[in-house]
């Protein structure tokens, strides 16, 4: 698999998983009244870090010597050995992933609750006054109402994930071996180790040219659904 398809394949399974975690989450925050805000600004603290502290921090947890997690699957008898999580290329992956998300979920959870609070609280005592059940309420009423928002959120976190490195960078530099090398990796090692400028800049081109084919279909629905919104 080349970098350019892992990279396209982990921008899309990390944004739609982060886009369906936060609207929940928002969801959940919607129904605290008062205290949801309160909760939506101390869900902040991971957004707050520094990609790299985040690196670091995840680096640490699944180190297999001390490691806060292999402790976990050790003293649980779950494993009889530390397990080199990011020296296997599936579960490097995954971790760079969980840290990814653990630190940009909750950026979709502050602008879906943004979107939420702005349907009219008018809309959902009538349903309830006419007998919709909470799903009907979510799935003919809540659910329309946020939708041209919510494309904007996950094509805004798609184009995050594509720029993706700071995570590489510092849990895995790109391996074991090249599993983990992401596109935008491939161009710094081409261009600050290997000092092939020239063909770092074309590939940064080309990157951007194919992110662009990517996202257009994901542009035509969010245009659709702003359309039908209007």
């Amino acid at each position: 698999m080349t970098s350019l398809t892992k990279s396209i394949a982990y921008a899309f399974i990390t944004a739609s998983t982060q886009l369906a975690i936060g609207f929940l989450i928002a969801l959940l925050f919607s129904q605290l009244l008062k205290a949801g805000r309160f909760l939506v600004s101390l869900i902040l603290l991971p957004l707050m870090t520094p990609p790299v502290m985040v690196g670091v921090a995840w680096k640490l947890i699944l180190a297999p010597a001390g490691g806060l997690l292999n402790g976990v699957l050790l003293n649980l008898g779950i494993v009889d050995a530390p397990v080199s999580f990011l020296g296997d290329p599936v579960f490097a992956w995954f971790a760079i992933a969980v840290a990814d998300v653990w630190q940009w979920t909750p950026f979709v959870v502050i602008l879906s609750f943004a979107a939420l609070s702005t349907i009219p609280e008018g809309v959902h005592e009538a349903s309830i006054i006419d007998g919709a059940s909470p799903l009907q309420r979510f799935w003919h009423i809540t659910l329309p109402l946020v939708a041209a928002p919510l494309s904007s959120i996950y094509l805004l976190k798609l184009i995050l994930s594509f720029k993706v490195f700071d995570l590489v960078y510092v849990l895995t530099f790109g391996g074991p071996g090249f599993a983990t090398t992401t596109t935008g990796f491939s161009i710094y090692r081409r261009a600050l180790e290997q000092f092939d400028v020239a063909r770092a800049a074309a590939e940064t081109l080309i990157y951007s040219l194919v992110i662009g084919a990517v996202l257009w279909p994901v542009i035509r629905i969010h245009q659709h659904l702003e359309r039908k919104d209007a």
